[in-house]
């Protein structure tokens, strides 16, 4: 079993990330600690965060207040909900927090069954719970559950993988090709996308830009890629390679076929309505282009939008790193086309949407929700040397789950690119 510390600055982000699949029938909660339960049994965003307020408002010092966990079997076992959360509570217990509040969710929604617990390291008095060596203390904890529930242990390669992640090209690192090969590679087996253009804005969280080049041969028109390697401002940094130097993953017909499978997954897809409405949330709960991206970064979602020289946005594109799935605004509606933005964050008129409230619950209502300081699951816009922890892809690894590769690199600060593709 692997273990995954995130630390966070919001709680109703951490909640949200899970509550959100409750909503969708992807999970549920299985154990509340020292938080009251509701008459009906139905909890909401809003309650939950309610519940943790009166830790949080005791410390004023502690700037990362939240702890986001995930536990996680192998495949291959077979884990009762009581025992999730037998585990959960022997976990928390020997971590210092069993007597925090905290909530265990289940996630159902990928092959691996796994729990998420959301807690604060704030004590009721004020303290911040000790922390120290919590990462080495937490992988000895998950070996004595591993052989109490007798599941599969975690190898030494797997606890070594386990925070693994390629990185973005840097390009005054040298090795260029090989940075994009390990890349390119890999991208077309677990993300979807339909176009030429939102394939491009995925690899720009890369440094990466891909381009269409047409020539002749032999009187034959021919096609074909060429990637090019970004500097930190988008502009290219390097001679460009082609696409056959990376595999046929990397070309233009297996590009196509990857375009067409993925037109007809998102045509059933319920993930549509989903990022909609979180892209709307977004709309409705923020005031600039900046504090947009940064929420939508704390839900696993990055916004790459794509502007002329003369300012003008003309595209908008948002990776959902949950579903793994790239879409264009205009795909989900015509509401959140470039244009929308464009009259919004260049023109100053912001687009009025009507926002359905979740039927969890009443108390769930958007006035009541913050609106700032979230949770601080991916990045912020910093350098362009870093981590890239949100896209992670672990090939070799037995039971490889990349959500959960992702979950654990949104607790991490790193930069994600504003600007979008030239």
């Amino acid at each position: 079993m692997i273990a995954k510390i995130g630390k966070g600055s919001n709680m109703y982000g951490a909640i949200l990330y899970n509550q959100q699949k409750v909503d969708r029938e992807n999970g549920a909660v299985l154990l509340l600690n020292k938080i009251p339960d509701t008459v009906d049994g139905r909890y909401s965003v809003a309650y939950f965060n309610k519940c943790f307020e009166p830790y949080l408002s005791a410390n004023i010092k502690t700037e990362k207040t939240v702890r986001h966990i995930s536990l996680n079997p192998d495949p291959a076992d077979k884990v009762s909900d009581e025992q999730f959360t037998e585990m959960a509570q022997e976990y928390m217990e020997r971590m210092g927090y069993g007597n925090q509040p905290y909530i265990v969710f289940k996630h159902t929604d990928i092959d691996r069954k796994h729990i998420h617990i959301v807690s604060t390291c704030v004590g009721i008095d004020g303290n911040k719970i000790p922390d120290d060596y919590d990462h080495p203390r937490s992988m000895a904890i998950c070996r004595d559950l591993e052989t109490k529930y007798n599941l599969h242990k975690a190898t030494k390669q797997e606890q070594k993988q386990g925070n693994k992640v390629f990185k973005p090209v840097d390009y005054q690192r040298g090795d260029i090709k090989s940075q994009i090969a390990s890349i390119v590679r890999h991208l077309p087996k677990y993300y979807s996308f339909s176009t030429m253009g939102s394939y491009n804005a995925l690899l720009s969280l890369f440094n990466i830009t891909v381009e269409e080049v047409k020539g002749e041969r032999n009187g034959q028109t021919v096609n074909g890629l060429v990637y090019v390697a970004l500097d930190e401002n988008g502009n290219k940094a390097s001679n460009p390679f082609k696409a056959s130097l990376f595999g046929k993953d990397a070309g233009v017909a297996q590009l196509q076929k990857h375009f067409e499978q993925s037109k007809e997954k998102i045509k059933t897809t319920p993930v549509r309505s989903v990022l909609k409405n979180t892209v709307e949330l977004a709309i409705h709960t923020t005031s600039n282009e900046t504090d947009f991206k940064k929420q939508l970064t704390e839900q696993g979602i990055n916004t790459v939008v794509r502007r002329n020289s003369e300012g003008r946005i003309y595209g908008m594109t948002f990776i959902d790193h949950e579903s793994r799935s790239v879409w264009n605004g205009s795909q989900l509606d015509r509401n959140l086309s470039a244009n929308v933005f464009n009259d919004w964050w260049n023109d100053g008129n912001k687009p009025e949407l009507k926002i359905q409230d979740t039927p969890v619950s009443k108390t769930n209502e958007l006035d009541s929700l913050p609106t700032k300081d979230l949770f601080e699951f991916i990045s912020q816009e910093h350098s362009h040397n870093f981590d890239l922890g949100l896209l992670s892809f672990l090939p070799d690894v037995q039971g490889e789950d990349y959500e959960e590769e992702q979950f654990a690199s949104q607790m991490k600060k790193k930069k994600k690119k504003g600007r979008g593709l030239r």
